[in-house]
């Protein structure tokens, strides 16, 4: 007996109410990344338990749209018109979370900023001034490497020490001043520290005579984090006990907006 176009169009939908295949497909994008951009079919087929005629299938519209390449060795690639979706993304981002930082600058009275760890990298894709005369500036867009800044231990605080080594070993860890820990057994034993306290200091590492405190956003799209940063002389130890609890607060508070498809503002 022929199916019916209404249980034809009834079985594409996924049991959340959306189109299953472009479900499918963004899971396969996402499997790709975590792999680290290159992945086999058969690689996908065990990871996201589906049949290999299905996912050759969702592969080749997403070759034919540009969001994945197939490479000279038959295994896929994610694409080059990720690049454009990824930094609009990132973008729009740092739009969301200002209110957020926007109040931790009238809590703590500091400038306030937001970070990704895009590749090796660590971006900051947001700030809110301090509105003290003696403050902080990042430029939005600006590039650091991890190991000399408070956001860079608060994500890679969240990864195995392996991969942090790993990350080390391609970058290097040039001394941004005599503060900066400058081996990877010394940024290890300070990653292990983050992880105990829940929050991440750079005490004049990245620049002398500033401190700065970090929280990773919790269950975030992609790996980002939060922070203050002022002199050191207010940015003190008594200064920081107030400080935290209202980056993790804050940080939470952001990472539910995040998740939430509707999007929500403070």
């Amino acid at each position: 007996m022929p199916t019916s176009s209404a249980s034809t169009t009834d079985s594409a939908k996924s049991s959340s109410g959306g189109v299953q295949s472009l479900e499918r497909a963004f899971d396969l994008l996402e499997r790709m990344a975590d792999a680290g951009g290159e992945v086999g079919l058969s690689e996908l087929s065990g990871s996201s338990g589906l049949p290999l005629p299905t996912i050759h299938r969702l592969m080749r519209t997403l070759v034919a749209c540009g969001y994945v390449r197939q490479q000279s060795n038959r295994r896929y690639a994610l694409g080059p018109r990720l690049i454009r979706l990824g930094e609009s993304s990132a973008r729009l981002l740092g739009t969301w979370a200002r209110p957020y930082l926007a109040r931790l600058v009238e809590e703590t009275g500091e400038t306030a900023n937001m970070a990704l760890l895009d590749g090796d990298e660590i971006v900051y894709v947001a700030q809110v001034p301090s509105k003290h005369s003696m403050r902080m500036f990042t430029e939005v867009g600006r590039r650091v490497l991890p190991h000399s800044t408070g956001v860079g231990k608060a994500l890679l605080a969240g990864f195995p020490d392996t991969e942090v080594r790993a990350l080390l070993a391609r970058t290097g860890m040039p001394a941004a001043t005599d503060r900066t820990i400058t081996t990877p057994e010394g940024f290890l034993a300070a990653l292990a520290e983050v992880r105990n306290a829940g929050y991440a200091v750079d005490d004049s590492e990245q620049e002398i005579g500033v401190r700065c405190l970090a929280v990773p956003v919790p269950d975030s799209p992609t790996a980002a984090a939060i922070s203050i940063s002022g002199p050191a002389g207010r940015v003190t130890e008594s200064a920081t006990e107030k400080i935290v609890p209202m980056l993790r607060q804050v940080a939470v508070e952001l990472s539910e907006a995040l998740s939430n498809p509707g999007g929500t503002a403070v």
